[in-house]
């Protein structure tokens, strides 16, 4: 073998330098970079407990505040029935009047604190989901008493659509009622006339959708993707007349999510909304309910 050219040994190593030098840099521009991931990480763990422990302190306050508006409000609407029954004697037409009202307003006053205390719950971790086999149509039954007496627009007609077929459910019966009602109440809500109707059919992958459909004044395009997010309420004249805390299509979102469903919105102004939840027939096992 003949001996190596001394210019040609002399640019290898010469290039070998170069790579050791460029090495060199690279691990040092790599270390840099592990120590600031490192540092990354711990300020996300540090902001992640910091969300944890004001998540945490909102859901406490919440929580307090229902529970103490909850004594006083019940007070104001026991002492209001006990007016309206004229137990005390008689009230003139405008006594009676204001009596109305105040125990109309305690009504959407205690409403509101259920959300909140509903709300602190679910952000805590604290919702316990309690399956059990029951009818579509006793559901149905349920629901319809429950609003039969506060229809108060003889203009609009409330019709439940008997379940045909329907198979039996193994669900939350109370989360699931609790979804529809805040569907039928904003339908009810947003419908000066018309019709407000109320079904169930069985979907794809054994699935059931409850659909509430009314003919009300509609929801504009860019707000329906708000729809189901907390105190967000409709943007429109006529919600100026309406209190709310707007909270109730939000719960319905993550009751939904521990039944292991979903909910949506179909909407076009003026001609009327759809709101719909799609469950499991059969709850999957072991749910996620705190």
């Amino acid at each position: 073998m003949s001996d190596l050219d001394p210019l040609a040994l002399q640019r290898a190593e010469a290039r070998i330098r170069e790579h050791e030098a460029t090495i060199a840099t690279l691990t040092t521009e790599l270390d840099e970079t592990n120590h600031g991931v490192v540092a990354l990480y711990a300020e996300l763990d540090d902001q992640a407990m910091r969300l944890r422990e004001a998540t945490e302190l909102k859901s406490r306050f919440l929580s307090y505040m229902s529970h103490e508006f909850r004594t006083p409000l019940g007070s104001i609407r026991s002492l209001t029935r006990i007016l309206l029954s004229f137990m005390d004697g008689p009230l003139t037409d405008e006594q009676q009047k204001q009596v109305l009202f105040i125990q109309s307003a305690a009504t959407e006053l205690t409403e509101m604190v259920d959300d909140l205390l509903d709300l602190a719950k679910v952000e805590a971790g604290r919702v316990t989901i309690s399956p059990a086999w029951f009818e579509m149509v006793d559901l149905f039954s349920a629901l319809r008493g429950m609003f039969k007496p506060i229809i108060s627009n003889e203009a609009i007609n409330v019709v439940f659509e008997e379940p045909t077929d329907a198979p039996r459910l193994y669900t939350d019966d109370k989360k699931l009622s609790q979804i529809l009602r805040n569907f039928i109440s904003n339908a009810l809500k947003f419908t000066h006339r018309g019709e407000v109707r109320i079904r169930a059919e069985l979907s794809e992958n054994d699935t059931v959708t409850f659909s509430v459909i009314d003919t009300g004044i509609g929801i504009p395009p860019e707000q329906l993707k708000q729809l189901f997010q907390d105190f967000v309420q409709v943007g429109s004249p006529f919600q100026r007349h309406i209190r709310g805390t707007g909270l109730g299509l939000a719960l319905s979102q993550r009751f939904a999510a521990l039944l292991g469903g979903a909910v949506w919105a179909v909407s076009e102004v003026g001609r009327g909304s759809t709101f719909a939840v799609r469950i499991p027939i059969r709850l999957p096992e072991s749910p996620s309910g705190g």
